[in-house]
């Protein structure tokens, strides 16, 4: 795709060429702003008017793209982002030059008018509809075959991604383990120990490079990230889940999780000095009313009681205090998680706590055990919950010991216990996994995943096909994250409107218990805000790049007077040319424009 043949000034000026008549000699930007509205709801109700002759699909369409039109050309949306869609639009329909506009908000544009207008054309993924002809069982009948034809080409889409349950898979995995062992001197005895794998962990480019294959750009990036003294690491087992080759066909989504790219290191780098104020992005520091403990929510808090992992996730976000993998100065005093767990006693509104980190299963079993006991001694708290992501990085931390121990502290009817975890792909899912969730769910312990929505695990169906997988083995998809804003991670994230649109089609087309997650966007100093449902945002802009701009609402905006959050997305245009140049056929994606 030439994006700037397909989408540029004078192509929008063809394809809005009634909106923009609205306009025509149009001195002023408060009568041109009045006027674009009236000429955009003339437009939806003369296709309203067309009932009868114009599917009920495009009429729906036709309402959505109304809707963002007239968000986005509101004198407050002008005010909120410093930039106006009216004042660039009245432009172009005077011949104004705008050297500022850019593909991204030309395809933006585009698209809502070809849907406000009924022209919108893309392929559907399938036909469930009824034919009117068709009465009784014929119309029963007629549609059980058309759902048919459905999954059958959503398990076609699934089968383009490999997982870790084939055999094909597992057997590639046994000789990565043997190549694995052979470098580091170990033994089969050895990598069931998870204590062998935390004394292993590869932290520089040169090791790893001696196991798996890798490009000149990942070396140099983790050689610059380490000689910056950034965190870097990977477990005996995770690297042995890696491919040796480099062709990126089925483990990039797992290289792209361990190995930062160049503008994260850049940007982690320029921010060295000033990483806590640069990174929080969640704003800990300003929710944090004790050491060690976070509290954006009236019953639940965050317990920290160590900042490493056995693994470093490059997107963390706790990037800003998360040192060194398995570093040994990253347990908190005994003294202040006392201090913390005192805190809570004395808040009896709060009923969950959330223990992570860092990753809490760094610790012992003993170590572990006297923190859950000290939290599960505290009359008001009912619910346990421990972040780890230790089930995909070091399954074999899980033991049937850790298991019992943490099964004691389940009181039926008083008190339970959960874990969450963190998978990211199906090729992460492996039989070592599958065995590591069985040993605590047979102690009564359920586990729960979150997965973080990043531009490695976007294509069509690869996030339906992990939940499918997830619940086959016992873990519960819980959250679906839109990647935090951080500045430096900016490579990983998608539009929002990908994440609705995977939402809405994707993970529909899949039994309920197995898309039974919630799509989130987390709200600096606040929390979750649900993306299900659209009354907790509004569009404001859509940028000159191609950025929409979303206000975010709070989740207590009804209970407590708030603020709301200004949040800049990334250009779906420049997404959808990522996906092209790693093989998708963009045509798959074109309903994104109309998820808003």
């Amino acid at each position: 795709m030439n994006c700037s043949e397909i989408y540029n000034y004078e192509s929008l000026r063809q394809e809005a060429a009634n909106l923009l008549s609205a306009t025509s000699n149009c001195l002023s930007l408060v009568v041109a702003r009045e006027r674009l509205c009236q000429r955009i709801l003339q437009t939806y109700n003369d296709l309203c008017a067309n009932a009868a002759t114009v599917w009920s699909h495009k009429i729906l369409r036709s309402r959505d793209c109304m809707q963002a039109f007239i968000s986005v050309l509101q004198a407050r949306s002008d005010d909120l982002t410093g930039f106006s869609v009216a004042q660039a639009l009245l432009d172009i329909s005077a011949h104004r030059p705008r050297p500022d506009l850019q593909p991204g908000f030309f395809a933006e544009m585009t698209n809502w008018i070809k849907g406000l207008e009924g022209r919108s054309s893309f392929e559907y993924f399938g036909n469930a509809g009824i034919d009117d002809q068709l009465i009784g069982p014929l119309t029963a009948v007629e549609r059980s075959d058309s759902l048919d034809q459905l999954w059958y080409r959503m398990e076609s889409c699934m089968a383009r991604f490999a997982d870790g349950l084939s055999q094909e898979s597992i057997a590639r995995r046994a000789e990565n383990r043997e190549r694995v062992l052979a470098e580091l001197g170990g033994q089969i005895q050895d990598w069931h120990d998870w204590q062998w794998q935390t004394r292993h962990i590869i932290t520089g480019a040169d090791l790893l490079s001696q196991i798996i294959k890798l490009s000149e750009e990942e070396r140099t990036n983790i050689n610059r990230a380490r000689n910056g003294r950034l965190p870097f690491g990977i477990t005996p087992y995770y690297l042995s889940l890696l491919d040796y080759d480099d062709d990126r066909t089925r483990d990039s989504s797992l290289r792209a999780q361990v190995i930062p790219p160049k503008d994260y290191v850049d940007l982690m780098l320029q921010h060295r000095s000033n990483r806590k104020t640069a990174c929080d992005f969640m704003l800990e520091a300003d929710t944090s009313p004790i050491s060690h403990i976070v509290r954006r929510y009236p019953g639940i808090v965050i317990l920290k009681p160590c900042n490493t992992c056995p693994q470093i996730c490059v997107y963390c976000q706790r990037n800003w205090e998360i040192e060194e993998a398995m570093s040994p100065n990253a347990m908190a005093s005994s003294e202040s998680i006392q201090a913390a767990i005192d805190w809570i006693r004395q808040h009896p509104a709060i009923h969950e706590v959330l223990v992570t980190g860092g990753d809490p299963l760094v610790m012992t079993d003993e170590q572990l055990e006297h923190i859950l006991g000290l939290l599960a001694a505290i009359p008001h708290i009912n619910m346990i919950r421990i972040g780890t992501r230790t089930i995909v990085t070091l399954p074999m931390r899980v033991t049937a010991e850790l298991a019992r121990m943490l099964a004691r502290f389940r009181k039926i009817g008083q008190q339970q216990i959960a874990l969450v975890t963190h998978v990211q792909h199906v090729y992460e899912i492996t039989p070592d996994m599958a065995d590591a969730v069985d040993v605590v769910r047979r102690e009564g312990i359920s586990v729960y995943n979150q997965q973080v929505y990043t531009f490695y695990v976007s294509r069509r169906f690869e996030t339906a096909y992990l939940r499918l997988l997830l619940r086959r083995i016992g873990i519960d998809p819980y959250y679906t994250f839109a990647p935090k804003g951080k500045e430096e991670i900016m490579s990983y994230r998608v539009p929002l409107a990908r994440i609705f649109q995977e939402q809405k089609e994707e993970a529909r087309l899949i039994p309920g218990l197995s898309r039974t997650d919630e799509s989130v966007f987390n709200i600096p100093g606040l929390g979750k805000n649900y993306l299900r449902a659209r009354q907790h945002r509004d569009l404001l802009t859509v940028l000159p790049n191609g950025s929409r701009v979303y206000e975010f609402h709070p989740w207590e905006k009804n209970i407590s007077p708030c603020k709301t959050y200004i949040a800049t997305d990334v250009p779906i245009l420049g997404y959808l040319l990522r996906l092209e140049a790693i093989g998708e056929r963009i045509q798959d994606y074109s309903s994104i424009w109309y998820y808003i």
